[in-house]
Order: structure tokens, then C-alpha cells, then sequence
């Protein structure tokens, strides 16, 4: 586990107050969610990590062969490498609560340290998540709070797999929302509203004591 293994920035909130990760979409960087995770969560300090894979220049939380076609190996170690991350600055800062939010390829690196390691995060919002496989969530996701949002003409992320993961994450006992728009890819207004009200409304302390 360590703080730095990731290039990333973080902006300071107040003390004891919650963690929030931000995950950036394909080609961005740390700097693409940091002023949005503060409008959403302003008493927060964030934690937005840049990928460490690149994908023709644009940088990535893990490889990809095609386009919905994951690298499965390198997602394994992407997740396990970010899980500790996560883990390193949790145990460093010791947040009231610790929330996770990303975006399109930052969704799905988030979704699946989700499925590893489901006592981490309080509240999660996917926005735009792609998981087309069949996760095997590594414990009880019971009590976890969880976002999903999309779009019905999304040509990157189809609502059936949306309503998919849906169904994964309830079937191991989440508390899951999902916010459509009838755009594509974009991140609309209803969304951001919707990730506000779940973070606002999350329970705090409610962490896995296991993962210090």
C-alpha cells in the first residue's frame, strides 16, 4: 500500500471530514474531476489519481484490446494496485466516511475495487460504467451505497449492460440508484443532482474496520 503510487493531486478539506476519490475518463488526467468532486462534496478532501496505462498517448486505469474488451489480467492488477491506494490514504487521513466517483473509464477501474474490496467505500457513483463481464463481488456489499448513471443512447456504455450491473450489485445486497438521461455519453445536469444527493445522504463511519 502506497500513497504515491499513483501520480495524483489532492485537494485538502476539513479535518475528519469525508475522503472522496475521483477517477477520470480515458485520455484526461487528475485534474478533469478534482473541481467537481469539491462542488459535489465541498467539507471533502479529494483524491483524484492520473491511469498509469497509456493508450496511444490518452492515459487509462488499465488495458484494453478493444473497444468493451478489457485486458483481464491488467484489470486484476490495476484493481489490486489501486485498492491499495485507496487503503493507504484512507489509513493516512482517517475520514468520517470515504466516497468514490468516476467517470467512463475511471467508473469502471472504480467498479471493480468495488467488487474487490466491497467494505471500502461508504457511497460510489459510476457515471457511465462498462463492465462487460459477470463481476465476483469478494464479500457483502450490504449497507454500501451506490450510484449508477447513464445514458439511454449510449454508444460506449449499452443500457442493457447498465441494467446488468444493476442487477449484480443489488443481488449482493447494495443500495443502488440509477439515474437516466436520454443522451449518450455526456454527463448531464440530473446526474450531478443525483450524485450530490447521494453523497449528501450517505451514513458515515461505516467502513470496513478490516481494511487498516
Amino acid at each position: 500500500m502506497s500513497k504515491d503510487a499513483y501520480i495524483h493531486k489532492v485537494l485538502p478539506g476539513s479535518p475528519g471530514g469525508p475522503l472522496l476519490f475521483v477517477f477520470h475518463g480515458t485520455g484526461a488526467d487528475e485534474n478533469q474531476l478534482l473541481s467537481f468532486g469539491r462542488e459535489l462534496v465541498p467539507q471533502a478532501t479529494i483524491v483524484s489519481p492520473r491511469g498509469d496505462v497509456s493508450e496511444q498517448g490518452a492515459a487509462r486505469f488499465f488495458r484494453r484490446t478493444g473497444e468493451g474488451i478489457y485486458d483481464m489480467d491488467d484489470l486484476a492488477r490495476a484493481t489490486a494496485k489501486m485498492a491499495g491506494f485507496v487503503k493507504a490514504h484512507v489509513e493516512a487521513e482517517k475520514p468520517s466516511a470515504v466516497f468514490g466517483l468516476g467517470y467512463s473509464n475511471g467508473a469502471n477501474i472504480l467498479a471493480s475495487v468495488v467488487f474487490a474490496e466491497p467494505g471500502l467505500f461508504n457511497a460510489t457513483t459510476l457515471m457511465h460504467p462498462l463492465i462487460p463481464f459477470e463481476p465476483e463481488v469478494q464479500g457483502s456489499l450490504a449497507g454500501r451505497h451506490i450510484l449508477i448513471t447513464a445514458g439511454r443512447r449510449d454508444p460506449i456504455c449499452p443500457p442493457n449492460l447498465t441494467s446488468r450491473l444493476e442487477a449484480y450489485l443489488r443481488a449482493d445486497g447494495a443500495d443502488v440508484t440509477v439515474e437516466w438521461h436520454d443522451g449518450g455519453h455526456e454527463v448531464r445536469p440530473n446526474e450531478i443532482e443525483a450524485a450530490r444527493r447521494l453523497f449528501a445522504s450517505a451514513p458515515a463511519g461505516e467502513g470496513d474496520k478490516n481494511n487498516g
